[in-house]
């Protein structure tokens, strides 16, 4: 357990949820910027309806799964509720047709066959589906992702199907015990998008979109450029 999650563990659950934005809000003013540039998304998979509702309650919206049947439970289960549901892990092609009006943004992009599958089917359901391309930046063999010299020509392949708009690159740093070792890879996805950004759609006219950085490196990304990070256990406790 990292020195952060044992401060944690004796918290209550909205205090936590405080100690989590008051990192945030430190980290985003270390580098320039400001907290509102910054998306938490709640990585809510093997955790309850019950603890997502909780969170919702503090005023959390977005909320990331990676498996569709825990995805589509959830959502029934909180059907009433206005969260922005994240897809944020690996997605079978045979799988896409169970995503497409599913989610406010899907991470995990990672290759031009599913983009063809996933095109297929927004046009069958007219439905568009904001997306980010998953870079593998660690290149460890362990990890889904693009290669980070081959980004562009993905992209390219992307750029004919109209009912994706990838607005920005994802990844998943290796594992450290400090997250400074990682350092290079976030700015190294920082680079790869300022140098393809003319192939994405960010939202709002702004820069690029970035998903990086979780539970054990959030505020080294952020200071990096991050404009999503996911947390989990240092918000909803470990996972059993």
């Amino acid at each position: 357990m990292s020195r952060e999650h044992g401060m944690t563990s004796n918290l209550t659950i909205q205090e936590r949820y405080q100690h989590i934005h008051d990192r945030v809000a430190r980290a985003a003013g270390k580098a320039g910027r400001s907290a509102s540039d910054v998306t938490l998304v709640a990585v809510s998979k093997t955790f309850p309806a019950s603890d997502i509702a909780r969170h919702h309650g503090f005023g959390q919206m977005d909320f990331g799964e990676n498996k569709i049947q825990e995805l589509t439970l959830k959502q029934e289960s909180l059907s009433n509720s206005h969260i922005r549901w994240h897809y944020i892990g690996h997605l079978q092609r045979n799988k896409a047709k169970f995503l497409t009006s599913r989610v406010h943004l899907f991470h995990a992009l990672d290759s031009v066959r599913l983009a063809r599958e996933l095109n297929k089917r927004l046009a069958m359901d007219d439905q568009t589906l904001d997306c980010l391309l998953q870079v593998n930046v660690s290149g460890e063999d362990s990890k889904f992702g693009v290669d980070p010299e081959h980004v562009d020509r993905v992209l390219t392949g992307i750029a004919g199907f109209d009912r994706l708009r990838v607005q920005g690159l994802m990844t998943l740093a290796a594992p450290a015990a400090d997250p400074e070792l990682v350092r290079g890879q976030f700015a190294l996805l920082r680079e790869v998008a300022a140098r393809h950004d003319d192939h994405m759609q960010p939202p709002h006219n702004g820069g690029p979109l970035l998903s990086m950085g979780m539970s054990s490196d959030f505020e080294v990304a952020i200071e990096e450029g991050a404009t999503h990070i996911r947390i989990g256990s240092l918000l909803f406790g470990e996972r059993t």
